[in-house]
């Protein structure tokens, strides 16, 4: 009876290191996951300072600047040009996903914007 005991015992020990290696395997699911959602939030914090800092150097070198024309003459074609370039950067200009990556793949509403602007 004793050895059948001992047994038992192995056999419960087998099934609960079992069960710790699946929860361990969950955890290191749910780590990279963690790591990967980390590093694209990195770069898409990097991209935006980028971004921000050119947004402010234009301000900079447009207020050094004379204008020589009405400033709602150059809202169109700039507006048109800095959406360009978001969209360019990998961000959607469309009003259902504005500011939100995209992820390497065309968005058919942000290509509709720039049909309408044509």
């Amino acid at each position: 009876m004793r050895n059948r005991q001992i047994f038992d015992q192995v056999s419960d020990m087998e099934k609960q290191i079992g069960e710790l290696y699946q929860q361990l395997g969950d955890l290191k699911q749910k780590l990279s996951e963690l790591l990967e959602e980390n590093h694209r939030l990195a770069m898409e914090n990097h991209n935006l300072r980028n971004h921000l800092d050119t947004i402010e150097e234009g301000k900079q070198k447009s207020s050094n600047k004379k204008k020589s024309t009405k400033k709602k003459d150059n809202l169109p074609s700039e507006g048109y040009d800095n959406l360009a370039r978001l969209y360019d950067e990998g961000f959607h200009i469309c009003n259902l996903e504005f500011g939100r990556p995209r992820r390497n793949e065309d968005c058919m509403f942000c290509l509709e914007f720039f049909d309408k602007t044509k």
